[in-house]
């Protein structure tokens, strides 16, 4: 028996395990990889056979799975690093009652891009509304932190994202924003951005960034931050902090009158005296209305003609930092980005605001906000937090 089976482009048929061809054990086990074929959720079997036509169409069935025909083919992608691919759960649902971007169902927002030198200078009533959004944003991120630990997966904590979100009136923005199919980031070891949340489970000695947008009162906050799995390696911690430390010493910078290009400088000298590349595909950007929008922040030394702060300008700063080369590669899904070499990236991010007296930061911890990890061991050591820990724990 040949059942007909529907795909993509119309409808072909498949021979049976027990057909004569397919007794050759190689030609079976590459049926066989095609045979269980999930369609909705229930699985086709097909029936018996023998014949010299069906021996025939078997060669042809394989032939044409081979060159894709029907049946998606096994990609063979080179993974710089140790991480794969997990298993997608579907994307989360948002109730009707959470007002939501334009891109919320078609995948596609509806802004025009703006000249990178054009940049949207908010007034007061603007800054009030993304001071809710960016600390909306920062609770939902400080809720992602306290459940990080070995043996939680990566969809567990888009899980929490999303919830954490719901609860506050807010839609998680990355989800189908271009498609993206989660509410967060999470980005492991040598994943530099995008990282879709799956099955992966944390393992001791892992680095995880989470990244969280979350929309409320048509208003984008964004923040991120890298936190550490369990015990993890010196050079590993060291990364981290570095990170931190490249984004505090450029919102340091950062006031009236500064060019966009000196964040750049900024963040480069830094890392790479300590060792360290920085990425050169992404950079930070504009956000209020609309999630992604002019400036480009670039986090290198560029001479590219981005702009020049001025009162009411709201960006973010997001460096990623890298243990080897700032090369990346992309996954096959089209988001999920990977250090060229496998090793390690990092990245911290906040969204701030150019005021009178220089700039805020709208996604700034709370006292409440865990810890980070040079702060605890810092506090075993000491009574009382120096200042630059109390400084550091503002941002």
């Amino acid at each position: 028996m040949w059942p007909c089976l529907r795909s993509s482009f119309g409808f072909i048929t498949t021979p049976s395990s027990s057909c004569c061809f397919l007794k050759d054990k190689n030609k079976f086990q590459s049926y066989s990889a095609c045979r269980r074929i999930t369609f909705g959720n229930s699985f086709i079997h097909s029936g018996n056979c023998c014949s010299r036509a069906h021996r025939q169409l078997a060669k042809l069935f394989l032939k044409a799975v081979g060159k894709g025909f029907g049946m998606p083919r096994k990609i063979d992608f080179p993974y710089s690093g140790s991480l794969r691919p997990g298993r997608k759960s579907p994307p989360r649902k948002v109730p009707a009652g959470i007002p939501k971007p334009d891109y919320a169902k078609t995948g596609l927002p509806s802004h025009s891009p703006r000249a990178p030198w054009d940049i949207e200078v908010h007034g007061d009533e603007d800054l009030e509304l993304m001071r809710i959004s960016c600390q909306v944003a920062r609770e939902v991120l400080d809720c992602a932190a306290r459940v990080i630990s070995p043996g939680i997966t990566t969809d567990e904590i888009d899980d929490v994202v999303h919830q954490e979100t719901l609860k506050r009136g807010a839609y998680p923005s990355p989800l189908n924003y271009y498609n993206f199919p989660k509410s967060c980031c999470t980005s492991v070891n040598e994943i530099i951005c995008h990282g879709i949340p799956d099955s992966t489970v944390l393992r001791e000695g892992d680095i995880i960034n989470v990244d969280v947008t979350c929309f409320i009162n048509g208003f984008h906050g964004d923040c991120s931050a890298t936190f550490l799995v369990g015990d993890v390696d010196e050079e590993g911690k060291r990364l981290v902090r570095t990170t931190y430390e490249c984004l505090y010493k450029a919102i340091k910078i950062c006031k009236p009158g500064v060019s966009y290009s000196k964040i750049g400088e900024v963040i480069e000298d830094y890392a790479t005296s300590q060792g360290f590349s920085v990425v050169r595909n992404f950079c930070g950007h504009g956000i209020g209305r609309v999630f992604h929008t002019s400036p480009n922040v670039l986090h290198y030394r560029n001479r590219e003609r981005n702009g020049i702060m001025q009162v009411g300008h709201i960006f973010t700063i997001e460096p990623m930092i890298n243990e080897g080369t700032f090369k990346s590669v992309t996954w096959p899904d089209k988001w999920t980005t990977a250090t060229a070499d496998g090793k390690r990236s990092a990245q911290f991010e906040h969204t701030i605001a150019i005021i009178n007296s220089g700039v805020e930061v709208l996604t700034r911890r709370t006292e409440n906000s865990p810890r980070y990890f040079w702060e605890r061991e810092f506090d075993k050591k000491n009574s009382k937090p120096s200042f630059s820990v109390v400084v550091s724990n503002a941002l």
